[in-house]
Formats: structure tokens, C-alpha cells, sequence
């Protein structure tokens, strides 16, 4: 019995042609893994693996985080859910974007505090 998440997602895998071997190649999550989530095993995938998926599916990060439980009440998500995405995204840049990224966090701590 699966799920509306992993339901999509074995959707838009099987759109694209793709085996679960394939995306496991693709994005490094072992396709044992793959397979519970889009079988429902795994209901609530950690956020930087929905982050991973939703970029190689070209699907909104949100929806799946949404679909996934990792919404409050309020709708917004949680702080660790969004550090666990950032930080897989700084994972795809170089290490100078890397240092531009935390240079630009600074200086928006920076702001914040003088205001």
C-alpha cells in the first residue's frame, strides 16, 4: 500500500524511463531505500533526500515536503528540515560558492542585528 508521496514519485520516475538502479546513480540514495519510500515503507523521508528527489524529478521541494508530514500546523516547515536541505544543497556547490553562501549569511546576520 503506498502512499500519495511515493505514489508521485514512482510516477515521475517511471515518466522519465528511469529504474530505481538509475536514480540510485544519479542521486547516491540506495535504491533499496527508493523503493520503501515509493512503496510507503518509509512515509516520511528525511528532507534532503526529498531536496535530492525533487531536483532530479524537476518537482517543487515544498509539495513533496508537504506530502511527506514535514509541515507544522502553521504550514511551515520545520527549522532542522530546512538546515537538512540547505546544507545538502551546499553539498552541489564549489567550495568558493560555498564560501560565498556563508559570506552572504553573515552579512544577513549582520543586517539583522544592526536593525
Amino acid at each position: 500500500m503506498g502512499t500519495p508521496l511515493g505514489d508521485l514519485l514512482q510516477r515521475e520516475r517511471q515518466k522519465r524511463q528511469l529504474t530505481l538502479r538509475d536514480v540510485e546513480r544519479q542521486t547516491g540514495i540506495h535504491n533499496a531505500h527508493l523503493s520503501q519510500i515509493e512503496k510507503g515503507a518509509i512515509a516520511r523521508p528525511a528532507p534532503n533526500i526529498l531536496f535530492t528527489l525533487a531536483s532530479v524529478y524537476d518537482l517543487r521541494y515544498e509539495h513533496l515536503m508537504k506530502l511527506a508530514g514535514h509541515f507544522g500546523a502553521s504550514g511551515s516547515t520545520s527549522r532542522r528540515a530546512v538546515q537538512g536541505a540547505a546544507l545538502h544543497a551546499l553539498e552541489e556547490l564549489s567550495p568558493k560558492e560555498q564560501r560565498e553562501v556563508l559570506d552572504y549569511m553573515k552579512q544577513l546576520v549582520r543586517e539583522r542585528q544592526s536593525d
